[in-house]
């Protein structure tokens, strides 16, 4: 259910920031608001109180954000506070910021390696990368796993390339121990 309602209120947002031609500053806005709303439980428990009526926290919201994000983001607030969906903030706003990327062809990509990597070879990883995927940018995060021992694991969305030698290591390990001996 709480993916239906991401994806239905996120639509919309989205919609909406296409209709209006303000997809850039609505997405801005957005992953701006993800932290506040994280870091702020006690904002998120008062939206959340049955105890407060849907008006009360309208004005609340109106209070919190009136005059510091777009009008269609405001009214946008208005309607999830209205239709009772303000528990569903956070997954909301993720879903139009996947969706906008999508839109945008703006990939997010995972790269662990066994030690840090200069920056000549991350640029030319990403490179390598944009060539051979639809994306026009990507968003890149570089972990360093000692444990990998060499080699590298990538990840773009659902695809894992892995070429660490930990990996390969394992593999061998598992057709020596499938050898039968004589």
């Amino acid at each position: 259910m709480a993916k239906l309602v991401s994806k239905v209120y996120g639509d919309a947002l989205f919609e909406t920031a296409m209709e209006k031609d303000r997809m850039d500053v609505i997405y801005e806005e957005v992953v701006s608001l993800v932290p506040i709303l994280e870091g702020n439980p006690e904002l998120m428990a008062l939206l959340n109180n049955p105890r407060i009526v849907k008006e009360e926290r309208a004005s609340i919201i109106h209070q919190v954000f009136d005059g510091r994000v777009e009008e269609e983001l405001m009214g946008f607030l208005a309607v999830v506070v209205e239709k009772d969906r303000q528990n569903d903030l956070l997954p909301i706003f993720a879903y139009f910021i996947q969706r906008v990327k999508e839109f945008k062809r703006i990939g997010t990509v995972s790269v662990s390696s066994a030690v840090e990597l200069s920056e000549d070879q991350k640029t030319r990883l990403q490179e390598k990368l944009l060539a051979i995927t639809d994306y026009v940018m990507l968003e890149t995060d570089y972990q360093v796993e000692p444990a990998l021992i060499g080699g590298m694991v990538i990840r773009i969305g659902d695809r894992v390339v892995d070429s660490s030698i930990r990996t390969r290591l394992y593999e061998m390990k598992k057709e020596l121990s499938q050898l039968q001996m004589a």
